[in-house]
C-alpha cells in the first residue's frame, strides 16, 4: 500500500471513529420494569431519540416499581444517580430538597396545555414533567343505582355527604351485596394520601396546613378533620365498607363479581370494568362533603439529577418525550390520562365521547396535589397508619392528635423542609 493510501485509510478511520463518538451517553432510570407494554414505549421514545440527532445518545436501565424508590436514594448517597430519572409526583419536592433533582431547563410553553397534575413545581421552579396522570372515579353500574332509586350524580351535581350515606345504607339493606362500598383498603401505601386524603380536603381539613406547612396542627386534628375521622370509621363499623383485612382478591375482582355496587377506583382499572359491563358503567365524581368533591393527582413524571454533567442533553430527551404521539401511546398501551387534550383526541378511550372521557374532565376539574413539601413523604405514612387505625376502632380524636403530633415532630427536626 503506498503512503498516500496508508494516509487516507488513517483518516477515514479516524473520522469514524471520531463520528462514532460524537453522541455523548445520557443515563436513564425507569421504574416500569415487568410491564411489557410500558416497557415497549418507553424504549421506544428513547430509540427514536437517539435516532433523531446525533448529540446524544440515551442509555436506559429499568427498575420494579417496588425497589426503584430504594434505589435512587442509595444512589443519591453513592453518587452515582443517573442523568434522568423519573419520579412519583407526590416525592418530587422530598428529592428536590434532599439534592436529588435539578430544576429541569425546558421550553414551558411546551407544557402550558398539560393537565395540572402533571406539573412537578417545588419552590416556585419546574422540577419535572409527567406524560400522563390518573384518576379515580365511584365505579357503579347504572342498572344498580336505578334499580334501587338512587340519583345518577354528575360533575355539575355531584352526590352531597347525606345523598351518598342514604345511597350506601340502601344498597346496604337491599341484601343484594357483601358490601355497598369498595375503598380499595387491602391496598395500603400511597392508596391511603393518594385515595382518601380527598375525602378529608372535601370535609375541610388535609394532611398539613398548606398556608405555612410548618404544622399539621389544625389541618389533620380540627373540627372538619374529626368530623371526618367519625364519619370514616362509621362506615366500617356499619359495614358499609370492606376493612383493613379485605381480601386483595376482592379488591382486584369484587366489584365485577357482584361484591361491591359501588368501587372507588382509578382508570388503570376502568377499562377492565369497562370490557365486563359495556354501557352499564359508570364513572363518577367523588362526593361532595361540604368543602367541594375533590380527587388525587399527579403521577409518574421526569427530571434531571442534580449531579448530571449532560442537563441540557436530559432536558433535551424530556422535551422529545412531551410529543402527543409518546403522550397518546401510554395511554392507549396502559390506560392513564394523556398529559394534553390533543393527545386526549388521538386516542380510543379519553377522545371526546370515548369510554373514558370521563377520568379527563375529573382530572381536569376535581384534581388536587399531595402537599407540596418534602416532608410529604412521611406525612403520607403517617396518615395511612392513622386512618387505618381509626378505621379498626380507635379513638378518633386520640389518633389524629398523635398523627399531628408525630408529623409535626418530623418537620421540627427537618427544620420546616426550608418552608
Amino acid at each position: 500500500m503506498t503512503r498516500t493510501k496508508l494516509l487516507a485509510g488513517t483518516i477515514l478511520a479516524a473520522t469514524f471513529a471520531t463520528g462514532a463518538a460524537a453522541q455523548t451517553e445520557l443515563s436513564m432510570w425507569y421504574h416500569g420494569a415487568g410491564n411489557e407494554v410500558e416497557s415497549e414505549i418507553i424504549n421506544r421514545i428513547v430509540s427514536d431519540f437517539n435516532g433523531s440527532q446525533d448529540e446524544w445518545e440515551v442509555s436506559l436501565q429499568s427498575f420494579p416499581e417496588g425497589s426503584y424508590n430504594d434505589s435512587v436514594i442509595a444512589a443519591a448517597l453513592a453518587g452515582n444517580l443517573p442523568d434522568i430519572l423519573d419520579v412519583d409526583g407526590p416525592v418530587m419536592p422530598n428529592w428536590a430538597w434532599s439534592g436529588y433533582l435539578q430544576p429541569l431547563q425546558i421550553d414551558e410553553s411546551l407544557i402550558e396545555d398539560f393537565l395540572p397534575g402533571t406539573k412537578g413545581i417545588w419552590d416556585g421552579e419546574l422540577y419535572s414533567i409527567g406524560l400522563w396522570d390518573a384518576a379515580v372515579a365511584m365505579i357503579s353500574r347504572r342498572s344498580i343505582l336505578e334499580e334501587h332509586g338512587i340519583r345518577i350524580p354528575t360533575l355539575e351535581e355531584p352526590w352531597t355527604r347525606e345523598e351518598f350515606d342514604t345511597a350506601l345504607v340502601t344498597l346496604k339493606e337491599s341484601g343484594d351485596f357483601a358490601y355497598p362500598l369498595d375503598l380499595g383498603m387491602s391496598a395500603a401505601g400511597e392508596w391511603y394520601p393518594y385515595a382518601f386524603s380527598p375525602f378529608l380536603q372535601s370535609f375541610g381539613g388535609d394532611i398539613v396546613d398548606r398556608e405555612s406547612y410548618t404544622t399539621a396542627e389544625g389541618a389533620l386534628n380540627g373540627d372538619a378533620a374529626i368530623e371526618f375521622g367519625e364519619w370514616w370509621q362509621s362506615l366500617f363499623e356499619r359495614d358499609l365498607a370492606p376493612g383493613t383485612s379485605q381480601d386483595p382478591a376482592d379488591r382486584d375482582g369484587g366489584f365485577i363479581d357482584g361484591k361491591y355496587a359501588i368501587s372507588w377506583n382509578g382508570n388503570w382499572a376502568a377499562k377492565t370494568i369497562l370490557d365486563e359491563f359495556g354501557e352499564d358503567t359508570l364513572f363518577l365524581p367523588a362526593p361532595d362533603f361540604g368543602n367541594g368533591p375533590v380527587i388525587g393527582a399527579s403521577s409518574w413524571q421526569f427530571g434531571v439529577s442534580a449531579t448530571s454533567e449532560h442537563p441540557e442533553g436530559a432536558a433535551a430527551f424530556i422535551e422529545f418525550a412531551l410529543q402527543d404521539e409518546y403522550l397518546a401511546a401510554f395511554s392507549d398501551g396502559i390506560g392513564l390520562i394523556p398529559a394534553t387534550p390533543t393527545a386526549a383526541e388521538m386516542t380510543e378511550n379519553y377522545k371526546e365521547g370515548g369510554p373514558l372521557a370521563v377520568f379527563y374532565q375529573l382530572s381536569e376539574e376535581q384534581a388536587k396535589l399531595r402537599p407540596v413539601s418534602p416532608g410529604y413523604v412521611v406525612a403520607a405514612k403517617v396518615f395511612e397508619k392513622a386512618l387505618a387505625d381509626i378505621a379498626n376502632g380507635a379513638d378518633v380524636v386520640d389518633t389524629l392528635d398523635a398523627a399531628v403530633d408525630e408529623i409535626d415532630s418530623n418537620i421540627e427536626r427537618n427544620s420546616g423542609y426550608g418552608h
